[in-house]
């Protein structure tokens, strides 16, 4: 599409979510600055991050590999306002400065109100968040604003009409979860058209599920002979004309190769592969796997330390392949960490969830599977 943000370069970005780690958990900043020079090196310049990605890792080593070995004009950098970064009015503006000296810039080429929903939303109201924000836009340290969001396409209309201040909208875009009723990918994007908010897309490959694919799915797109899973799937979001820019979190050059090597030149999708991505959504829902993206965002604050997107993994992982290899697997990332079953019901996990899973359920579907 066309829009006004000229200073980007092409429609494909670099998500700081899910980047190399070293045996300590932390970023391996050589193999990240490797990945950030490949990136721009081939024509790139979109990142974005937020301060609870990576264990608050996110922002520094994008100091580190990216903000002091380019000049500023050359990359652009999205960050967010999450609800566990500030509680009131008053927290907000000293929270924002500590983000851009973490990312040792002056300003942010986008700022979002993070991962809004009916979960969160009054905390942004009464924390005159948006108003702050926008004076933040007028003195030149945020560019453009918007908001990254995981509701309905209801409610993300009356956000639009509340704060017809957004200029773009970060939505969880995929061919999975285009028709879903709980995701409703297709029904807010067509809200963002509707009053013409320019779409960031986010989970395009939904945390690599739509890379390990069913046999069946597998088999259908390997027969198309155009690329790999991951290329249909980012494609697909991209092929849409209100889409501005897609992101990937990539965690190896293998996959920052694959992506840019079909990006950097990039075509829509045919007529036939939209309808060969239709047959594999149809395989899909016939498989009852646990819809979870990997966000991490569930494990912090999990009393028992249960790991549940790993647990979540593994579970689908069984379902879709019924290898024992599973069984292994959930021993070994259970040693040092809770099980399903030490789940205490507290449900912490499902008000953080962006996807809004019933994580206690699948934590029992999980234990009656897996430890067994």
């Amino acid at each position: 599409m066309s829009h006004p943000f000229k200073k980007i370069k092409g429609n494909f970005g670099f998500g700081i979510m899910r980047l190399p780690l070293d045996k300590n958990q932390k970023v391996n900043l050589d193999d990240f600055q490797k990945l950030v020079d490949y990136f721009m090196n081939n024509g790139f310049n979109y990142f974005d991050t937020a301060r609870v990605y990576l264990a608050e890792d996110s922002e520094k080593a994008l100091k580190a590999c990216l903000t002091s070995r380019y000049k500023r004009e050359d990359f652009v950098l999205t960050n967010k306002l999450s609800s566990s970064c500030f509680s009131k009015k008053e927290d907000i503006i000293p929270f924002f400065n500590s983000q851009l000296e973490a990312c040792g810039v002056d300003y942010f080429d986008f700022y979002l109100m993070h991962a809004q929903s009916r979960n969160n939303y009054e905390q942004y109201q009464k924390s005159d968040a948006y108003k702050v924000a926008s004076e933040l836009k007028k003195e030149g340290k945020i560019k453009h604003l918007g908001i990254s969001f995981h509701d309905s396409a209801e409610f993300l209309e009356k956000i639009l009409l509340d704060h017809p201040e957004i200029e773009v909208v970060q939505l969880q875009f995929n061919y999975l979860d285009y028709d879903s009723e709980d995701v409703q990918s297709k029904l807010c994007y067509e809200v963002c058209k509707k009053y013409n908010k320019p779409v960031i897309v986010m989970e395009p490959v939904k945390g690599g599920r739509l890379v390990n694919l069913p046999d069946e799915a597998d088999k259908l797109l390997r027969e198309l002979n155009n690329g790999t899973n991951a290329s249909y799937a980012i494609r697909f979001a991209a092929s849409f004309d209100n889409v501005f820019m897609v992101l990937s979190g990539m965690s190896n050059m293998e996959q920052l190769k694959d992506n840019v090597s079909f990006m950097k030149n990039f075509t829509p999708l045919s007529e036939n592969e939209f309808k060969v991505l239709d047959k594999v959504v149809k395989i899909f829902n016939k498989i009852p796997t646990i819809p979870c993206t990997s966000c991490k965002y569930c494990v912090d604050g999990c009393p028992k330390t249960i790991k549940i997107p790993d647990l979540f993994s593994i579970y689908n992982n069984y379902l879709l392949y019924k290898e024992d290899q599973a069984f292994n697997d959930y021993k070994k990332i259970t040693l040092d960490s809770g099980k399903a079953s030490d789940c205490i019901k507290c449900a912490k996990c499902e008000k953080i969830c962006p996807q809004h899973l019933k994580i206690r359920d699948f934590l029992v579907n999980v234990k009656d599977t897996l430890e067994r």
